[in-house]
């Protein structure tokens, strides 16, 4: 299984806006969560798996929520 890895930055597009890239650097995690920064603050969610891939909502399950999965660290241009 893809997993997220310490130390690394994963990035997604906002679903509104294809300009707009949240960035997202993993600080620690645990078997069920990640704890990442985002915009200098420190956040803890919980991720889950889907076809061999870890993937995580960092601002909560809604419509157009932004989801960051483990085997794209980089938004492609």
């Amino acid at each position: 299984m893809k997993r997220f890895e310490i130390g690394k930055t994963y990035e997604t597009r906002s679903s509104c806006d294809y300009e707009c890239i949240y960035s997202f650097e993993i600080v620690r995690r645990t078997a069920k969560q990640i704890t990442f920064k985002y915009l200098g603050k420190e956040k803890t969610k919980g991720v889950r798996e889907y076809e061999g891939v870890e993937l995580c909502s960092p601002f909560g399950h809604y419509s157009m929520s932004p989801t960051i999965w483990a085997n794209q660290e980089k938004v492609k241009c």
